[in-house]
């Protein structure tokens, strides 16, 4: 069976030594009183919860799977998951980095988003059920109206209502321009929406009373493509002037996707049947609301792969030191037993440190990130909040897709240490290395991530975005280019640095020949922009580890390593992938279509 231990003090020292959050946190009027022990008392909680309570029920919930009932077309989450949700719920959890107005406690986004990598760690699929309605209650508090905001957040916030995003359909995935949902407005202003929606994660379930579903949808004289399309909410029960549940509003689940993985959560094709809701924003321009739940969703995506690599990495660790096959190569390391532990191979190794170098860099980056998403929503500084927006806004692609690419390498990777045994249920690798594949490809598959990166966070701005955080890479470059114990991370970040400059600047020139070459090189200049970023920050991550590496803690010892294998074995990939990305177009495209 499957263990996990919450890396707690990974991340107090993310938090509290390298980032220096409460510090940060207390420049904001909204956290002025936050303290490094209220942050870890909560995730010390949080960690309780998710190892005790739901990670218990991750195998479980995966051979189970959802139920439904077609003539009632109520769905039943694997056992024991209703339960969880409830003592979730109780805890106040829901409520944790939200909106004291309706009910939250109003804590930073950054340590609600490192409990939620405990959950995803414990299991992705229950996480996934409250993991939708806080992009849910982000959306209705940016956008929606004072009545909409009364009757939905303080349900959101506590928890007793879930949240959906409802976009995709039958022929049309991440173009969302070719959606054909109707909304027909009513005398009382209500609109009735027709359609069906595919892929609803959490669509219908009984965890909580009411589901408040998120539904994109055309008006009648909306304009074609994207600029034509509005956001509505639309209550699995409506919802009464007082807050109570009024009759059910005809937007059900007609089926249940058969999935590869995330068995635990119930993906649903849901049919809307004149489905009364009301409309988020402005007529024709849903898509801006929408997006705010579409990037707490990216981020959200990221840290389900952070999550599934910090557990697959626990558990071949554990299996890798006492697993015994053969004798190491330069002599037996265990001579008291038949073989040695598989550890001692220099590629069992070289796995290991895979997985732990991407999951302890991704939690780096995540942390960094969500603090200035703290700073962009708290500051009273325009200017910090547009240099806040603009970093979260460059990094959050990075987050989706490179998070993902390395959590599958890693789950497989650690697969892999298990031999034969990592194929077989019982063991529960398989599990992580299914539920890691979805991620990769919803919330925007990671060509679309990269495309969003490269061609309207990079080319669309001239670069603007990315010279902010080049101007931080700089400012550490030459802030410890004279310090000689730190020129093994310094130099090569300096180099990357200055050739995604170039490389930046080369795809920008043959784009405007042709705007292919941006599609030819998008994926492979996300994969190095994305070890620019935790090269950056793994350099700081060692920085703290080489001053406290004679402390006698071998927490440092293991830091500074894990940062040596990144920069030795890891890092080195994006010459390849630099090389590849100037190949550029031709090599795709010159082969007839009637040729494949």
């Amino acid at each position: 069976m499957p263990q996990y231990t919450p890396p707690l003090r990974d991340m107090q020292f993310v938090m509290h030594e390298v980032l220096n959050v409460v510090d940060e946190l207390k420049t904001l009027p909204a956290h002025a009183d936050i303290d490094a022990e209220t942050i870890n008392a909560v995730l010390e909680e949080g960690g309780k919860f998710a190892a005790q309570v739901i990670f218990p029920l991750n195998i479980s919930g995966d051979e189970e799977g959802c139920t439904l009932d077609k003539t009632t077309h109520e769905v039943k989450a694997p056992k024991g998951f209703k339960e969880a949700y409830r003592q979730y719920v109780e805890g106040g959890w829901p409520a944790l980095s939200c909106d004291p107005e309706y009910g939250g406690q109003g804590l930073p986004h950054v340590v609600n988003q490192s409990f939620y990598e405990m959950l995803n760690s414990a299991n992705q699929a229950w996480t996934m059920y409250p993991g939708l309605s806080h992009g849910a209650y982000e959306a209705l508090h940016a956008h929606g109206t004072p009545e909409q905001k009364k009757l939905y957040l303080p349900k959101l916030v506590s928890g007793e209502w879930t949240g959906t995003m409802c976009l995709t359909e039958p022929h049309c995935g991440t173009d969302l321009g070719l959606l054909r949902t109707k909304a027909e407005p009513q005398p009382d202003g209500t609109y009735k929406l027709t359609g069906q929606k595919i892929f609803i994660s959490a669509g219908e379930h009984d965890l909580a009373e009411n589901i408040v579903h998120l539904v994109l949808a055309r008006l009648p004289d909306a304009p074609a493509g994207s600029k034509g399309i509005s956001l509505f909410v639309v209550p699995k029960f409506k919802v009464n002037p007082d807050g109570s549940l009024g009759e059910r509003n005809p937007i059900y689940c007609g089926g249940l996707e058969h999935k590869m993985g995330i068995h635990g959560n119930a993906t649903c094709q849901m049919i809307l049947d004149g489905a009364v809701g009301t409309m988020v924003g402005e007529p024709h321009k849903g898509l801006a609301a929408m997006f705010v739940m579409m990037n707490a969703a990216r981020l959200g995506v990221g840290m389900q792969s952070l999550g599934l690599t910090e557990v697959a990495y626990q558990n071949a660790v554990a299996y890798a030191k006492d697993r015994l096959q053969m004798r190491a190569l330069s002599g037996p390391k265990a001579p008291d037993k038949p073989a040695d532990p598989i550890i001692v191979h220099p590629d069992v190794r070289k796995m290991l440190l895979t997985a732990r170098a991407y999951a302890e860099g991704a939690r780096a980056v995540a942390m960094w990130t969500t603090l200035q998403l703290d700073k962009e929503l708290a500051t009273d500084d325009e200017d910090v909040r547009k240099e806040c927006a603009d970093l979260v806004a460059l990094l959050t692609p990075i987050i989706k897709a490179f998070f993902t690419d390395n959590g599958w390498i890693a789950t497989s990777h650690c697969l892999q240490v298990f031999g034969g045994h990592g194929y077989i249920k019982e063991w529960g690798m398989e599990q992580y290395v299914r539920d890691a594949r979805i991620n990769m490809i919803y919330e925007g598959t990671n060509t679309v991530q990269a495309l969003d990166l490269l061609g309207r966070k990079v080319l669309a701005d001239n670069g603007a975005k990315l010279k902010k955080f080049g101007k931080l890479v700089q400012a550490f470059v030459e802030e410890e280019g004279v310090n000689e114990a730190m020129q093994e991370f310094v130099n090569p970040l300096a180099d990357l640095g200055e050739k995604v400059t170039k490389l930046t600047m080369e795809i920008g020139m043959k784009a405007m020949g042709n705007a292919d070459e941006v599609g030819a090189a998008a994926v492979d200049y996300l994969r190095v922009c994305g070890h620019l970023v935790f090269a950056y920050f793994w350099a700081r991550m060692a920085k703290v580890a080489l001053a406290k590496k004679d402390s006698g803690d071998p927490f440092y010892t293991a830091k500074l390593a894990t940062a040596r294998f990144y920069f030795a074995k890891l890092l080195p990939e994006t010459a390849g992938l630099i090389r590849t990305a100037r190949a550029g177009l031709k090599p795709l495209m010159e082969m007839d279509e009637a040729l494949f």
